[in-house]
């Protein structure tokens, strides 16, 4: 790392607010150890931050002299302890532990905030000035006691994709309360990229209009059979029923999600044409049974090498001349590598998901005898929805704690919020892959996207 400028700003304010009294553990000459490295961990940090320390000062940090405005953002140290976090220890994401249990606060952009990652990623101190801070943080205070409260919120490892690891690993995502997803997601729970066809849309109707906008690339008729592999709560199914006549069936590993799914489905009077249940997609019946398949938002659950076994599968699905619609989020580099962030997502949120390329997922799509018909870019469309959420899930803050931890609602505030931006950089996209089942002569469709966008 380059050695800051002379002007890299490091000072201290005592009539900002404080969350902390003086007498919490650190006040005194002993911290000064800690104090001086959090001064140098972000003396090159080229924008401005604040961070409250546990005895209730504040340093103004930051490359170049104090901001004119306030800090856009305020780390809120709790402890000691959040030092040797963000020190690293040989697990980057110590941090986001100390996040997570309550060590380490927020105040004020916590988009902004998380722009510290690719910093504290590459923090260096002298290993001289390590010993000095493990050392007084042990005098200060002994660790935090978070192994149990930490296994809580750890996925159940998957290494093998097999049947019995994807379905653990759906139940520890989708399980975790369909109250809790109701406070964030949209009426019809659609837990997948909504389409703002204007900016000024709601969520509730970009996720309408990203169903209709589906049902339209298939092309659905009424009396024809549509499969959705991964039905999530049903909304999909139920509109597809409802505005096009289709008769429709979902799968799902999740026992909660099948529950509501099958209540909402009662609810609009529809079980005569629309089913769900439990199964996992290998499963499914090897003859051909639907005009047309839909996969939203499940394909980064199988795993990069099932991906061929995944979509022969779905091609099994699909009549001579039916449509598939593959709907997921893609990664801007080839494979699924160990990462910070792809340690995060398995870690704390999705311990089966994986991504690659869209340009490798289209060739597992041909290589299954697909023909590919329609390829369109969501990417900025799962930016919005995102924030979206995050907006939701924080003014739910309190309601949330009803079902699920503080710990737990910290997880999906930083994995939906740290998700918006990555889309927004470009680092995983989001795409809507249309195809079909080879028949001689081609498959029949229109010859222009003007069925997509009527009027």
């Amino acid at each position: 790392m380059k050695e800051p400028s002379s002007s890299a700003c490091a000072t201290t304010s005592d009539d900002m607010p404080s969350a902390a009294p003086a007498s919490r553990p650190g006040a005194g000459p002993d911290s000064a150890p800690l104090i001086e490295a959090v001064e140098r961990l972000f003396r090159a940090f080229d924008r401005h931050l604040a961070v409250r320390l546990w005895d209730g000062r504040t340093l103004l940090l930051g490359r170049g002299p104090p901001p004119a405005e306030p800090a856009p953002f305020t780390l809120v140290c709790h402890t000691p302890n959040v030092v040797r976090s963000l020190l690293g220890g040989g697990d980057p994401l110590r941090l986001a532990d100390a996040y997570f249990r309550g060590d380490l606060d927020i105040e004020g952009d916590f988009f902004a905030a998380l722009a510290l990652k690719d910093h504290v990623q590459v923090l260096r101190l002298p290993w001289q000035d390590r010993w000095r801070v493990l050392l007084t943080t042990l005098r200060l205070r002994s660790a935090a006691a978070f192994d149990e409260a930490r296994a809580s919120l750890l996925a159940p490892p998957v290494q093998a994709h097999s049947k019995a690891e994807n379905r653990d690993a759906i139940g520890f995502h989708y399980d975790v309360s369909n109250d809790f997803y109701r406070l964030w997601l949209d009426e019809r729970m659609v837990y997948s990229c909504a389409y703002f066809e204007r900016p000024d849309l709601t969520l509730e109707d970009a996720q309408r209009a990203k169903l209709e906008h589906i049902c339209r690339k298939l092309q659905l008729a009424p009396g024809e059979r549509l499969l959705d592999v991964g039905c999530g709560w049903g909304a999909l199914v139920i509109h597809a029923a409802q505005h096009h006549g289709v008769t429709a069936h979902g799968i799902t590993l999740s026992e909660r999600q099948l529950q509501e799914a099958r209540e909402r489905i009662q609810a609009a009077g529809l079980s005569d044409r629309v089913t769900v249940e439990l199964r996992d997609y290998r499963d499914l019946p090897r003859e051909p049974g639907y005009d047309k398949v839909s996969s939203i938002g499940m394909f980064e659950h199988v795993g990069l090498k099932n991906l061929p076994v995944y979509f022969e599968t779905l091609y099994r699905q699909l009549r001579p001349g039916g449509l598939l619609l593959n709907h997921g989020i893609t990664h801007y580099v080839e494979g699924w590598d160990k990462t910070v962030s792809t340690e995060f997502i398995n870690r704390y949120v999705f311990p089966d998901g994986q991504l690659d390329t869209v340009g490798n997922i289209q060739r597992h799509m041909e290589r299954a005898d697909f023909e590919l018909l329609d390829v369109e870019a969501w990417r900025p469309h799962y930016a919005k929805t995102l924030r979206h959420w995050v907006a939701r899930l924080e003014a739910n803050h309190a309601r949330a704690l009803a079902h699920v931890s503080e710990a737990t609602w910290r997880v999906w505030r930083l994995y939906m919020a740290a998700c918006a931006l990555e889309f927004e950089s470009g680092d995983i996209g989001v795409y809507q892959l249309l195809a079909a089942r080879r028949v001689p002569g081609g498959t029949p469709i229109p010859m222009t996207r003007g069925h997509m966008y009527p009027g």
